[in-house]
């Protein structure tokens, strides 16, 4: 199973979408310091996830959700943001 996140930094509540195979795992890297690029904007809070069954459709669905079309599905999807 792959699943595609977005995590909130709690720090500068900025948004991260990813995508990975084990997502407990993945959000527990992240709030341990273990990722370069967000290391500086720990902790992190996971807002929301989805899954599939094909890594190249969580691929592809990580990209749409860095589009602007994306961006205005999640803030439909998920209040507060």
């Amino acid at each position: 199973m792959y699943y595609v996140y977005v995590l909130r930094s709690l720090k500068d509540k900025k948004l991260y979408t990813g995508h990975t195979n084990n997502l407990s795992e993945r959000i527990e890297e992240y709030n341990k310091g273990l990722a370069k690029s967000t290391k500086n904007r720990r902790p992190f809070e996971l807002l929301y996830y989805e899954a599939s069954n094909i890594l190249e459709d969580a691929v592809k669905r990580e990209k749409s959700l860095k589009t602007g079309f994306g961006r205005a599905y999640l803030k439909r999807r998920i209040s507060g943001l």
